[in-house]
């Protein structure tokens, strides 16, 4: 992966292995990546606590991973999941981060 581009991170794009609905958009480091890969759930980097963090580490709605994918420049992730717990996964409590407002898609 190029991790060059973005100061060591890259997007990962996060899609309902079912519903093929994007469910939000986080970022990874190389050591997410590798985290990734070896629990099955997402681990993402936070831009903004500067650290690693399991999706699901305290609502209980983690991403199980069933496959990771790099796009053709291998800058960008997408990562189909299967939602565990109460499925929701923005941090408003929405199913996904590209809802509108009053549920609309």
């Amino acid at each position: 992966m190029d991790f060059s581009k973005l100061n060591g991170l890259i997007p990962a794009v996060i899609q309902d292995a079912e519903s093929k609905d994007v469910l939000m958009v986080g970022f990874m480091n190389d050591e997410a990546v590798s985290r990734t890969r070896e629990t099955g759930y997402a681990v993402f980097y936070s831009r903004t606590r500067q650290r690693l963090w399991l999706k699901g580490e305290t609502s209980g709605n983690r991403l199980r991973v069933i496959s990771i994918t790099p796009d053709c420049d291998e800058d960008t992730l997408l990562v189909r999941v299967v939602r565990e717990g109460a499925g929701d996964v923005c941090h408003t409590g929405a199913r996904t981060c590209f809802e509108l407002p009053g549920g609309a898609r």
